[in-house]
């Protein structure tokens, strides 16, 4: 028998979670959490949808891509919810995996089921460049805590951004199948992008702090209508959801999502591994 260690020297460095987590030590007023709430769990829920992706995606190399957006996202909801827990001393995983569907902020664009490929693209392209507006404008919030985990998560946005400019223009430039499966993915999704961009009460109590989403729709529309532009799709119009997610009222998707992700932590309270 040879002498060799076929694995070779393997070394594992100790991690701890928190300190991974952008935004230091803040403590968050009632409203500031509520509103980091709103966008912990737009995160955590893209973050669970593109998850299920992980050994499904149509290439190898876009298996490994999907997830490593997945896990960025996560790394937001972390950072935005546990500030967001600091107001009234729940952890990130109380929030995660302890609220029932009412209890959750996430708004109905990110809780769309993931269908086929271009219909999780088209709603990661709405949602991405949603997102960077967003945190581009957060960096200046008078929020110090809120502010940090903007300038950390622009950067990581902004590639997911490019992956869905990429994968919009190659599937609607591609065969009449995947052309035609995009065409039908847009227009699965448009319903749902102007609740990203309305005003609720909350914000003329975060003035200075929190980003009024109206004011992002004017970049947003800017980079769609480039992208769309060069990939030859129309804005759809018709129907526009009425949305609610920032009141605990949620598409028919998200109880189904919730019983997955929170299943292990409600059978096993408490358990470490």
């Amino acid at each position: 028998m040879s002498d060799v260690d076929l694995h070779g020297d393997v070394t594992v460095e100790r991690v701890t979670l928190s300190a991974e987590l952008a935004g230091g030590e803040g403590v968050a007023t009632p409203d500031a959490a509520e509103y980091a709430l709103w966008l912990g769990d737009d995160s955590l829920i893209l973050a669970q949808q593109l998850s299920a992706w992980i050994a499904r995606a149509p290439e190898l190399e876009e298996d490994v891509a999907l997830a490593n957006i997945a896990l960025d996202l996560l790394g937001h909801a972390r950072s935005l919810l546990r500030y967001a827990g600091t107001a009234d001393g729940r952890t990130e995983d109380d929030l995660a995996y302890w609220r029932d569907e009412p209890g959750f902020r996430s708004a109905w664009l990110f809780e769309q089921p993931n269908g086929d490929f271009a219909q999780t693209i088209a709603r990661q392209l709405v949602a991405s460049a949603y997102l960077f507006e967003l945190y581009t404008a957060l960096q200046s919030s008078s929020d110090e805590t809120l502010a940090a985990i903007a300038a950390k998560a622009v950067k990581e946005v902004d590639y997911h951004r490019d992956h869905a400019i990429q994968w919009t223009l190659r599937l609607a430039g591609g065969t009449d199948e995947s052309r035609r499966r995009m065409l039908r993915a847009v227009s699965d999704v448009w319903p749902y992008v102007d609740e990203l961009f309305r005003d609720e009460p909350l914000l003329d109590r975060l003035e200075g702090v929190a980003v009024r989403p109206s004011t992002l729709r004017g970049a947003f529309d800017a980079v769609i209508d480039a992208v769309f532009a060069e990939a030859s799709l129309d804005v759809p119009t018709g129907f526009v959801s009425s949305g609610g997610g920032r009141r605990g009222s949620h598409f028919s998707t998200l109880g189904y999502l919730l019983a997955e992700m929170q299943v292990l932590a409600r059978q096993h309270p408490g358990a470490t591994w």
